[in-house]
């Protein structure tokens, strides 16, 4: 999926991810960067996990996650400040390419967390 210029811009001024994933006893929530997200030439999001346990046992068992993310830096709808919700699937990688690129930079990661979007709407 192609991601919006608005959201690339977004993801390069910092404010906070959120990633939601469905588990037994409902929603859950993890955080993250928007610095600490890598954007795939494919248009996958790439997250480093380092901890990330109940996310991973979630995804284990449903795929489907929700994120939202913006920064008040970015130009919005109606002012300063831009925010975006995305639906998708994820899964976990503890190997491979994207794995060891973001060991690189984040060498605190257990995993990397791949997020495909399959649809993504700006909210402000």
């Amino acid at each position: 999926m192609d991601i919006p210029a608005k959201m690339l811009e977004v993801l390069n001024h910092e404010g906070v991810v959120a990633i939601v994933t469905q588990g037994e006893a409902g929603p859950h929530v993890v955080n993250t960067w928007n610095s600490y997200v890598t954007v795939t030439p494919a248009g996958d999001l790439l997250v480093p996990a380092g901890r990330m346990k109940v996310t991973e046992a979630n995804i284990a068992r449903n795929d489907k996650v929700l994120v939202t993310l913006g920064s008040r830096d970015v130009e919005g709808l109606h002012s300063k400040g831009a925010g975006f919700h995305l639906a998708g699937t994820a899964k976990l990688l503890h190997e491979g390419a994207e794995f060891e690129s973001l060991k690189g930079r984040f060498p605190w990661l257990r995993a990397v967390l791949l997020i495909r979007p399959v649809a993504i709407t700006q909210t402000l």
